[in-house]
């Protein structure tokens, strides 16, 4: 049974990964605090300084994590044996906001420290051509979510879990999301099959979703009536340049986030593959909510 070594071990995606592979791989946990002693067939480095939706830490540590780490994993592959490196990076490498669709050929335009530290480590991964017999595999996920995970999710299921009307139905837009799944799949395809190509993926859902359709998911997970209110969106952005002013919940940036569109292509994985995701855009969303109250 091949061996994987896998960083970030303890992480959502790390812990759900290692229980998808262990049927079929020994996985093996890195350390925190110990060397980066590679004797083993597969690397998949996962672990990486998430994203700060409130703005606290501190900038150095993205690029202490997200960069000097993964170029002492990576270093540590090239110098090893094995055979196989996969690192996650982010679609958040590239852009903050996507006009039409982001493909893996969109120029990088990263604006945060999070991406800018992702980036840097993609750059530092692909300076030079995967040497012979290695074969190396950027990931760029989107919104990652599944069972236990609500993320970025938490505030539309809280809300429609409360029995509270979504206020922003005439704001049209299409968001790419991923099911924890789907990324699973992909892995061990990739880890399984010779005949893919190195380089650099997104991974998505097949479809996007509109957030009008993912309040209405959420309400069907409860089984409950999605409220969704059309109020007209002039009114709406006004209440956000008051939400400014005083501070409120509600404000221009929240809004934003909130009805922006954010489509991801992954048609060059699905290319490669061969072969559809195990699960569609809805059933894994129907799949993450249900989960919630499961666990609450």
């Amino acid at each position: 049974m091949k061996i994987v070594f896998i960083t970030g071990s303890s992480g959502f995606v790390g812990r759900n990964l290692m229980q998808y592979l262990e049927p079929f791989y020994t996985c093996l946990k890195h350390r925190r605090d110990g060397l980066i002693e590679i004797d083993h067939d597969i690397i998949i480095h996962l672990a990486g300084k998430a994203h700060d939706l409130k703005k606290t830490h501190n900038s150095v540590d993205y690029y202490k994590v997200n960069t000097e780490l993964t170029k002492k994993v990576f270093d540590a592959f090239l110098a090893s044996n094995a055979k196989v490196f996969i690192t996650l990076s982010s679609v958040k490498a590239v852009v903050d906001e996507v006009e039409e669709e982001l493909l893996e050929e969109s120029t990088p335009n990263p604006k945060t420290h999070y991406g800018k530290s992702k980036l840097l480590a993609e750059r530092y991964i692909l300076s030079s051509p995967p040497p012979e017999g290695k074969r190396i595999y950027i990931l760029r996920p989107c919104m990652i979510h599944g069972p236990g995970n609500k993320g970025n999710l938490n505030l539309l299921y809280s809300l429609v879990s409360k029995g509270l009307p979504w206020p922003l139905g005439l704001f049209e837009n299409s968001r790419s999301f991923l099911s924890i799944e789907n990324l699973c799949f992909i892995i061990q395809e990739l880890l399984e099959r010779e005949d893919i190509p190195s380089g650099v993926y997104n991974v998505a859902d097949d479809v996007p979703l509109s957030t009008n359709m993912v309040i209405k998911i959420i309400a069907e997970s409860r089984e409950k009536k999605a409220r969704i209110l059309n109020l007209n969106k002039n009114l709406i952005k006004l209440l956000a340049r008051v939400g400014d002013l005083f501070k409120l919940p509600l404000n221009s940036e929240r809004l934003q986030k909130l009805t922006e569109s954010y489509v991801v292509s992954n048609a060059k994985i699905i290319s490669v593959l061969g072969k559809s995701l195990p699960v569609s855009s809805q059933e894994g969303l129907k799949r993450t909510f249900k989960s919630f109250s499961d666990y609450a």
